[in-house]
């Protein structure tokens, strides 16, 4: 297709973007387009993968559900299928006579891998895949250093990330203008979640899309108090899915909590991180870090993951984790350094391990927190830096509401002893990083 052609028909490839309004990608179809077909895709490639009970499957169904319903108000459909991608994207352009698909961008080394062979397999009948931004304010390299090379340091990247931010980058997109050019045409029914494999039973809570207002406004005094329920926002996951628009997120966190924009700027930074170091989704961003020897106690871990390793702060969190899909963030941080520190267990245990349960998982994030935690990734607390879970335990839990809400048999004969010793893991873990990094 020639650039200056007009495009009659376009597909939208819904994916990480859950919703109608202020959707980059699908502003970007309905502006360039004189009718738009919206899809998504259940995909197979990935679905395979969990288990029948993953409720973040459950959850996405119910936003589709949603989002069918949304576009049945502008007379309009979203297309649903189960399927691989790759194959099916293409398909479907051929059999709707698409002349372009747009979609919204995901940074993922998985997904910039299947969305290039998607644009190769499209390019064959000379259908382009355009994409656009919609999941962060900057990507890529539109935040980097004067010459041009990524940042490595969180603090240096907000400060450029702060300078480069107008109402231009907040501003939401008006989709509402153009939902006349959506598609008329009625689709069958979504396949059903037992159909894919998966159980409709919701066995946990998910939280609302709404901003709390009092949260955010309160952020810096609440977030470390995991005891607070409120002192957290809990829009990861709808960060995560796109069911909310991190450009209304942040015009809101903007004008009320400077504490809380920093936190959606380090998600952009992990964002770029792992765009620019693709390697770190699975190896050491400090490459060195790949030497060391750990010791991967198998029984160690299963009592890491069961929450049974007589640190009340640990096995609070882990529980939490563990019934609800949600663990609290400065939680995640004690339980991140407790394996990789005073267990010595490799961080790509526990990221896979969060990876399985976590309702808000996000591969960026997940992997920037847990080198972070292990002294392996990009601006990293150091090796010698071991959290005491105890002196956590008495700063940020100091009545032992969260640890008796997680724990009951706390305090009782019940409760497990440690099952390492502060002061001598915390020796060897300091001992093991030397030697290996040295």
């Amino acid at each position: 297709m020639t650039p200056d052609k007009k495009i009659q028909k376009a597909l939208f490839w819904h994916r990480r973007d859950l919703r109608i309004e202020d959707n980059a990608g699908l502003y970007k179809a309905l502006k360039q387009s004189e009718e738009v077909i919206p899809v998504f895709i259940f995909d197979s490639t990935i679905l395979e993968l969990l288990p029948g009970d993953d409720q973040r499957v459950l959850f996405i169904y119910r936003q589709i559900e949603q989002l069918r319903t949304d576009y049945h108000v502008h007379h309009s459909d979203l297309y649903v299928a189960y399927g691989d991608p790759k194959k099916l994207i293409p398909e479907l352009a051929r059999l709707f006579q698409a002349e372009a698909v747009f979609t919204n961008r995901d940074y993922e080394p998985a997904a910039v891998l299947r969305d290039q062979q998607v644009h190769e397999a499209l390019a064959k009948d000379d259908i382009p895949l355009i994409g656009a931004k919609d999941h962060v304010i900057f990507e890529k390299s539109e935040v980097v250093k004067d010459d041009g090379e990524p940042y490595v340091v969180y603090t240096p990247y907000m400060k450029k990330w702060r300078e480069k931010l107008n109402d231009f980058y907040l501003s939401s997109y008006p989709v509402k203008e153009y939902t006349p050019k959506l598609s008329k045409q009625k689709h069958s029914a979504t396949p059903s979640l037992t159909d894919m494999g998966f159980s409709d039973k919701k066995s946990v809570d998910f939280p609302p899309a709404e901003f709390p207002s009092k949260t955010i406004r309160d952020y810096d005094k609440t977030r470390d108090f995991p005891a607070d329920t409120g002192g957290t926002s809990r829009l990861g996951m709808h960060l995560r899915f796109g069911t909310i628009s991190i450009r209304e997120l942040a015009r809101y966190a903007q004008k009320r909590n400077e504490t809380y924009l920093n936190e959606l700027i380090w998600r952009e930074f992990y964002q770029m991180i792992l765009y620019h170091f693709p390697h770190s989704a699975e190896r050491s961003f400090r490459q060195k870090y790949d030497d060391i020897p750990w010791s991967n106690n198998e029984a160690h871990f299963e009592k890491w993951c069961a929450g049974k390793t007589g640190y009340p702060l640990v096995d609070a969190g882990m529980r939490q984790l563990n019934e609800s899909g949600y663990m609290h963030n400065r939680v995640r941080m004690v339980v991140a350094s407790f394996l990789t520190k005073h267990l010595l267990i490799d961080w790509r245990w526990g990221e896979a391990y969060f990876a399985h349960k976590l309702l808000d998982y996000e591969q960026a994030s997940n992997v920037g927190g847990w080198q972070w935690a292990a002294g392996s990734g990009c601006d990293a607390a150091p090796y010698f830096r071991v959290f005491n879970p105890s002196t956590q335990l008495d700063k940020f839990d100091k009545d032992r509401k969260y640890v008796k809400r997680w724990v009951p048999e706390f305090g009782s004969a019940d409760y497990p002893e440690p099952i390492v010793e502060h002061k001598e893991a915390r020796e060897r873990a300091i001992s093991t990083y030397k030697k290996a990094l040295n």
